[in-house]
Order: structure tokens, then C-alpha cells, then sequence
């Protein structure tokens, strides 16, 4: 099947709402999980598979539909990562207090030392995490390695949207997103396997540009929570008390940018769209995730054009971003790069949405922004075919 006709077939998935209920028995199963436990079943494997792709067509749609453009060995490992990340992302609206939201998220801080050592919980997520790191590691015979610290980073970068507590400024934010879209992308590059610092300099920016966006597609559920209905997680969902009821609203912008533009949050919590200034800070924001955009861009036409990328990696040197000297007979940057393409795929949603934000003058409400752009999977398959993001 050609990656255009996979990317564009319909995604269903068999008798996805039994499975759904199972699979919540099963997680909330794992206290009873021993210290030491029998190797994995294909049976367990299979239905840890079909509970992640349910999650992500229920909670992440555009993460499933771009799973196409990753390699298929890696596939397995990208959609237990996302489904993790829809997992946490989820806490917060499915935990009666903070204290059980903190109680959820070192679970998962748990659960991933026990995944790496190949004793994962009876947990789907964690099941299917833990076989996709086995293949890993079978694969390449030990030498690829999935970052324990960036895993942690993940979950521990959720810690501040259990609150709601604001940025104090956009370098915040850039954070936030660089601890969360971008490590992402760094653990899928590890699981192609590749360790290329142009890589993961394309990554850090594309993710940054993904995270902010994140941030302002979310901005009027936040500051207008709906109650939502129990999702499963990891962590013992009937013990701890999932809560269906809604948030206080918030206005999760930064706060320098909402400063600048005049805005506060108790009129964007009164007004809506109508608040001072909001367009203006949206405008910022926005434009803050569109240039980190357009230096990806600029990187890879200067890969083409047989140049450096044209600036310093700021995170080469910290945990995970270790290099060996560079190898001449290895790929070279822009082949690296090329290689790596599928990872980068979350571009071209995040310029759509930028995009239809302009053509609604910002106005970060409207109701068209919220729903899902049916021309994704026709844009990132040319975008593929093209390697231009």
C-alpha cells in the first residue's frame, strides 16, 4: 500500500469501545502487578496495541494520522510515546485534586524505570512501551538506547498544568514546549535509531513551534473547562478518584506578552474573545511558534544548498545530546535529516492551524479552530514526497 493511500484510508478500529473498557480494567489492575513478572504475551502486546491506537483517534487524531510517515520499525514505539503523552496530557481534567494528580505522575515516573528494565505494569501504555523499547534494543543489538531523563522530562513538565499556573514569560513557554513536543521527537529520532545532532537541532525547533501552538489551541478549553468524561490512565484510575467535574478557568498565555498587550485574565474569563488586547497577545504568541517554523525551514534550504544550518544547537552538550566526533563515512547532515523526515511531520499540522488563525485575525475562539483540518493527511503527504515542511 503506497504512504498516500495509508495515510488517507479510512482509521477504524475493531470493536474499539470494548476493548477501551478492558483495557481501563486492566490499569486499574496495576497495584495488584508483582515486583517480577512473566515475559510479555503477544496477546498482551496485541491488546496494548489496539488500546494506544484507540486513545490516539479518540484524543489525538493528527498524531495517528501522521504515524504513517514513520518508519514501520519505529511505529510501534511512536505510538506508545504518543499515547503516553495523551495519557499525561490528560490528568489534569481526569483527577479529583492536585495531590492525586502528583500521585498519578510519579506512577508514570515509576513505571518508566520499570519499562526500561523490561518489568513494565499492567498497563497498556506501559506494556506496549516497554515491548517497543525490547525490539529496540534487539534490533540494533543494545546499541540504541532510549533516554531515561528525557522520559522523566516528559512527565515531570506536566507537573505545571496540573495547576494552571501561567508562564512568567515566552522563554517559559519555549521551555515548556522544548521539555515536551521536542523530547518527543527526540525519543522518536532514538527509536529510528539515530543520534544526529542536525537532527535533533531541526527537532528542538519544530517542537517548540508545536508546543506554543499547543498552548493557544488549548487556551479556550482552559479558560472554559467542560466537564470531561473518565479517561483511562495509568496510575490506578478507581483508586485515586478520577473527577469528572470542570477546573477553574485560566488563561494559560505569558504573562510579559499579556502585559504588554493589556490583558487580563479576569476579562478573558468574562469576555471571551472580547477581552482587551487578547488578539494582540495571541498575535504574539503565535508569531513566537511561527519563527521557530521558519527557522526549521531556513536550516534544511541551507542543508540543500551544501551550508551549515546557520547556528549553534543551544542544547548540544546536555543529557541526551551527546555526539561522537563526526564520521565521513556516514550519512551526511542533509541525509540524516532526510532520513529523518517522518519525525518531523507535526510541521505541517502546526502551520495549518497558525495559518487558519491568521485568516480569523487571531481571535484564538473561534469555533472553526477547534475542529481537526481534514487537508492533513494531502499536506503532509506532499510535504513528505518534497522533504519542505
Amino acid at each position: 500500500m503506497s504512504i498516500f493511500k495509508e495515510v488517507c484510508r479510512p482509521h477504524r478500529v475493531n470493536n474499539a469501545r470494548l476493548f477501551y473498557k478492558k483495557a481501563l480494567r486492566q490499569s486499574r489492575a496495576f497495584t495488584s502487578t508483582p515486583s517480577v513478572r512473566a515475559p510479555l504475551t503477544e496477546e498482551e502486546i496485541q491488546g496494548a496495541h489496539k488500546y494506544c491506537v484507540a486513545l490516539l483517534t479518540k484524543y489525538d487524531r493528527p498524531s495517528y494520522t501522521l504515524s504513517s510517515f514513520i518508519p514501520a520499525h519505529a511505529r510501534t514505539f511512536y505510538l506508545a510515546l504518543r499515547a503516553l503523552n495523551v495519557s499525561l496530557s490528560l490528568i489534569p481534567e481526569t483527577t479529583s485534586s492536585h495531590t492525586i494528580g502528583l500521585m498519578r505522575l510519579q506512577f508514570w515516573r515509576d513505571a518508566v524505570s520499570k519499562i526500561l528494565a523490561g518489568n513494565p505494569p499492567k498497563e497498556p501504555v506501559a506494556i506496549l512501551l516497554a515491548s517497543a523499547i525490547s525490539d529496540l534494543h534487539e534490533r540494533t543489538e543494545g546499541r540504541a538506547r532510549i533516554s531515561k531523563g528525557w522520559l522523566t522530562r516528559l512527565i515531570s513538565a506536566r507537573e505545571q498544568t496540573l495547576t494552571n499556573d501561567p508562564y512568567t514569560n515566552i522563554a517559559a513557554l519555549e521551555s515548556y514546549a522544548e521539555n515536551t513536543y521536542s523530547t518527543l521527537m527526540y525519543l522518536t529520532l532514538s527509536a529510528l535509531p539515530m543520534t544526529s545532532v542536525t537532527a535533533d537541532h531541526v527537532a528542538s525547533h519544530i517542537g517548540k513551534a508545536v508546543g506554543i501552538t499547543a498552548v493557544l489551541r488549548g487556551l479556550p478549553l482552559v479558560a472554559f473547562p467542560m466537564p470531561q468524561p473518565q479517561a483511562p490512565h495509568g496510575g490506578g484510575s478507581a483508586s485515586l478518584g478520577l473527577s469528572s467535574g470542570s477546573k477553574p478557568g485560566a488563561v494559560m498565555l505569558p504573562l510579559d506578552v499579556m502585559a504588554q498587550a493589556g490583558v487580563k485574565e479576569e476579562e478573558v474569563l468574562r469576555k471571551g474573545a472580547e477581552a482587551e488586547g487578547l488578539r494582540d497577545a495571541v498575535f504574539t504568541v503565535a508569531t513566537r511558534a511561527s519563527d521557530h517554523l521558519i527557522t526549521a525551514q531556513q536550516m534544511l534550504s541551507n542543508l540543500r544548498a551544501g551550508q551549515d544550518v546557520g547556528h549553534d544547537f543551544e542544547h548540544e552538550g546536555e543529557e541526551g545530546h551527546e555526539y561522537d566526533a563526526p564520521d565521513l563515512s556516514r550519512d551526511s547532515p542533509l541525509d540524516e535529516v532526510n532520513r529523518a523526515f517522518g519525525v518531523f511531520m507535526p510541521a505541517i499540522g502546526t502551520r495549518l492551524w497558525l495559518d487558519r488563525l491568521q485568516e480569523h485575525d487571531f481571535d484564538v475562539f473561534r469555533p472553526e479552530l477547534l475542529r481537526s483540518d481534514w487537508r492533513l493527511p494531502w499536506k503532509a503527504y506532499w510535504a513528505f514526497r518534497q522533504k519542505e515542511i
